[in-house]
């Protein structure tokens, strides 16, 4: 398994997402953008998962080859990122923000569909592979946090093309790896959706992405307008994250010993008192440390545990299209309403009603999931 290769590439893509979560709502502020206006535009960002991964998805399985199309949209996605220094004004920054997002949204399902068939039987180690993107964040906003508290959020839109043109350099590198077995009717995607389990675990999933769209477009507003400094701001994601790379390291573990839907339940209810927390108590730097610790499980093991069963779910043929499927709806219908309804909440009442509505999202996504998502295996 070209093990460094994978790794390089998750790196450089969560490294991309580091600059982008916590300080892209704070560089569009500094050009001028109200709430609703950032609220809309990190919609666009999440939205066009609803887009470009089915597609690719569909092209990947038809040809079956990943790969060159993986080195496609990550070369795409940095072209038209550069376009961000010649706009001007929310539908030019709006206009580059889909054609990049739509790109970049389309690489990582295939690259995780080419992770899983490069691990095999190993398929629980994912974890171990996936945890350098985590790195690759954390590395990203401490030192964005640092730069953008000396020089503001010029560097922002620079540093995130740096990362997308070494998402398209790490492509390079990755070789192809076949799927290893094709089982009679594994192809037929409408066959496995009429499957209620798998219904039901993809509403978890989006439900659970509504949730974090206050946490991704507002977090870093939220902790500025507390008398956080940007220092503080990028160190308590950056913490977040760390934590998440700890139980990246053990996730295997977790998996054998207490299963996919244990780990996913586990996780939903944790977020809901994440956003609670968040919402209620952001002037306690205690507090807000222990909530950024919870994001090692209400995107670590929530996220591990779903890519797990999106790899079960819709095996053979139906891989890319699968994994398509749970990244577009979960991260990119879920994230697009739950940064638009962000937005409108933030604007029309307050961040404690903003995060609350978060936390009842995770707590529709916990009954979902404990309802109908494998239910044989309940407690």
């Amino acid at each position: 398994m070209p093990y460094w290769r994978l790794s390089t590439f998750y790196l450089c893509y969560f490294g991309a997402l580091g600059a982008l979560v916590p300080y892209w709502g704070l560089y569009l502020q500094d050009r001028g953008l109200t709430p609703l206006a950032i609220g809309e535009l990190m919609a666009i960002l999440t939205g066009t998962k609803l887009i470009s991964p089915p597609l690719w998805g569909w092209l990947a399985d038809r040809s079956g080859v990943r790969m060159p199309l993986v080195r496609l949209a990550c070369l795409l996605a940095a072209l038209s990122f550069a376009g961000i220094f010649a706009v001007q004004g929310f539908w030019g920054i709006a206009a580059v923000m889909f054609v990049a997002s739509a790109f970049w949204n389309a690489a990582l399902p295939q690259m995780e569909a080419m992770t899983f068939n490069h691990l095999g039987a190993r398929a629980n180690r994912y974890a171990s592979v996936r945890l350098w993107g985590s790195v690759g964040f954390i590395l990203t906003v401490a030192g964005l946090g640092w730069l953008v508290q000396g020089q503001g959020t010029g560097p922002v839109p620079w540093v995130v093309l740096a990362l997308f043109g070494g998402i398209w350099l790490a492509s390079l590198v990755v070789p192809e790896c076949r799927q290893g077995h094709q089982g009679q009717g594994e192809d037929s995607l409408r066959l496995l959706l009429r499957r209620p389990e798998i219904r039901a675990f993809l509403a978890a999933c989006l439900l659970m992405q509504v949730s974090h769209g206050a946490y991704y477009a507002f977090y870093s507003i939220h902790l500025k307008a507390a008398g956080y400094d940007g220092i503080a701001v990028g160190g308590l994601w950056a913490w977040g994250v760390f934590v998440e790379v700890l139980v990246f390291l053990r996730m295997h573990l977790l998996l054998e010993r207490f299963g996919a839907r244990r780990v996913l339940l586990v996780s939903l209810a944790l977020a809901v008192l994440r956003w609670v927390l968040i919402g209620t108590l952001v002037d306690l730097v205690a507090v807000q440390i222990l909530a950024q610790a919870l994001h090692a499980a209400t995107f670590g093991t929530f996220h591990a545990s779903a890519i797990h069963l999106a790899h079960h779910y819709f095996p053979g043929r139906a891989q890319g299209r699968g994994q398509a499927l749970y990244n577009s709806l979960s991260f990119g219908a879920g994230g697009a309403m739950g940064s638009l309804l962000a937005g409108w909440l933030w604007t029309g009442y307050s961040p404690a009603v903003t995060f609350g509505a978060a936390a009842v999202a995770a707590g529709l996504g916990w009954l979902v999931a404990w309802g109908w998502v494998d239910p044989a295996r309940r407690f």
